[in-house]
């Protein structure tokens, strides 16, 4: 078997492990195997790679590339060490980037290593050379909107600014324009390849991708993080072309074509426009008042909260990135064991965009160890809240807004939320009446049956189990319970 060979075989089984790792990781109990088949596929990938490449260059160049692969393995571990897990939407944003800016520079060395060397001494051959012009056009544009979108997706993420839509005027007229300016370029540059038209599409690239993301709005972000996802996967296949790696090719396709899937789910789950999240907010208005009060609230203490939950036959949980930014889930899952060992019947409601990317609720809940049985999708939960004694609202603002179903006017209207309101009493945990990501403030605050705990959610949530540790909840009747569960 020759080296060419044995790296064709290897493409294929780390193509085959990336399939089995991203089926691993759609189901909480398999999702530990998938990674382990993703960490599997790659290594093998990056192992044929460096074999096939040591066959053509010289043996200083495999040095540098090993170099290149140890450091970049070492400043991963680093950054994997020490990142929280309120940072990881972030994180994955930046790393979107880096695929992006990896498909540019891509695009340019094919570029310049035709023009240097001629079509020939290239293999493309005279009757490709309109074909190869094209995809490295094509994957330029694409790695330069993943770029500059993934940068302005992780400033957002990251409250470096601010999470509101740029509104700039006649928005939409930009982005049509500049698509339309790329294609026209495309056909231009395929038929008189020259650089000026490749700093023109790096820079119209890089435009568009910054202002496609900033015109979407933060309570879109989850979808934009996934989108950008899928972004990065048809930059790495696009790349893959030029590089004539087939592997890059597969794996930029299951990666782009499950990214763009998950956005269009996650889309249907917001009841938001596929198409007008991707072309940057297309046809959505700018949030307005966010931050102006609908009323007066009520505030409880700890000691009152754990007195209701004490008292409560059924208690929901439905977690939120403030959860995620208090790194509350270990309290919280010792408060759901301490009330289930009291007899109240706990579970968890998770919208499917908690937080600041798919799953970041459902990974925090796993962390601390929370049975998965009693971790609900928004779907499975949401009639269940009418009959239901508590609910506990950690951390989550837009995701559990009435305004989305009650005002046509709202932002965020038509979105299907979790509706907490219609339970007996719901305990806010917030840090201040400040509005949520969306920028859109929620009427749940001001309901009768609704009162404010402020502070830290991880230390509100343990000041709760000591009261409940110091209270104990006896014999009283379930409608005695109802009755204390009521007063409140």
């Amino acid at each position: 078997m020759t080296s060419l060979t044995a790296s064709h075989a290897a493409d294929l089984v780390a193509a085959l492990l990336f399939i089995l790792s991203l089926a691993g990781l759609s189901q909480h109990h398999t999702s530990r195997a998938g990674v382990v088949y993703g960490i599997a596929g790659m290594v093998l990938a990056l192992v044929a790679t460096v074999v096939v490449a040591a066959q053509s260059i010289s043996a200083g160049a495999v040095t540098l590339i090993v170099l290149a692969m140890a450091l970049g393995a070492a400043i991963g571990l680093w950054r994997a060490r020490r990142v929280e897990m309120t940072q990881m939407p972030e994180l994955i944003a930046v790393l979107h980037s880096f695929v992006g800016l990896a498909a540019v520079l891509v695009g340019w060395n094919s570029y310049l290593e035709v023009e240097a060397h001629g079509a020939d001494q290239t293999r493309i051959g005279d009757d490709l050379l309109g074909i190869h012009h094209a995809e490295v056009f094509i994957g330029i544009f694409i790695g330069a909107v993943t770029f500059t979108g993934s940068i302005v997706a992780f400033l957002k993420l990251s409250a470096r600014i601010k999470s509101r839509p740029l509104m700039l005027p006649g928005k939409n007229a930009l982005n049509i324009g500049a698509l339309a300016a790329f294609v026209a370029l495309t056909v231009w540059f395929t038929i008189s390849p020259n650089l000026p038209l490749m700093i023109a599409v790096t820079v119209l690239a890089l435009a568009l991708g910054w202002h496609l993301v900033a015109s979407i709005g933060g309570g879109d972000m989850p979808v934009v993080v996934s989108m950008l996802n899928s972004y990065s996967g048809w930059a790495a296949a696009a790349a893959g072309f030029l590089l004539d790696n087939n592997l890059l090719i597969v794996t930029g396709a299951l990666v782009g074509s499950s990214g763009a899937y998950l956005s269009y789910i996650m889309c249907k789950a917001m009841n938001r426009s596929f198409f007008s999240v991707i072309a940057g907010g297309f046809g959505i208005e700018a949030p307005s008042g966010g931050d102006e009060e609908q009323g007066e609230h009520r505030e409880v203490r700890a000691a009152e909260a754990a007195e209701m939950l004490a008292q409560a036959r059924s208690v929901i949980i439905t977690p939120g990135y403030g959860m995620a930014v208090a790194q509350a889930q270990h309290p919280v899952a010792e408060l759901t064991r301490r009330l289930r060992e009291r007899g109240v019947e706990v579970r968890f409601g998770v919208h499917p965009v908690a937080g600041r990317l798919p799953g970041h609720m459902n990974v925090l809940l796993a962390e601390a160890k929370v049975p998965y049985d009693i971790v609900l999708e928004m779907d499975e939960i949401n009639d269940d809240f009418a009959d239901t004694s508590v609910v506990l609202v950690i951390g989550a603002n837009d995701t559990v807004n009435p305004a989305a179903t009650e005002d046509p006017a709202s932002p965020i209207a038509g979105m299907p939320v979790l509706r907490v309101w219609e339970a007996e009493q719901v305990i806010v945990f917030k840090r201040s009446m400040a509005s949520g990501y969306a920028g859109v403030q929620n009427p749940l605050f001001f309901r009768e049956n609704s009162s404010m705990l402020f502070g830290d959610a991880k230390q509100s949530v343990e000041d709760i189990l000591s009261a409940l540790g110091t209270g104990g909840r006896g014999d009283t009747d379930p409608s005695a319970r109802q009755a204390t569960v009521a007063s409140h």
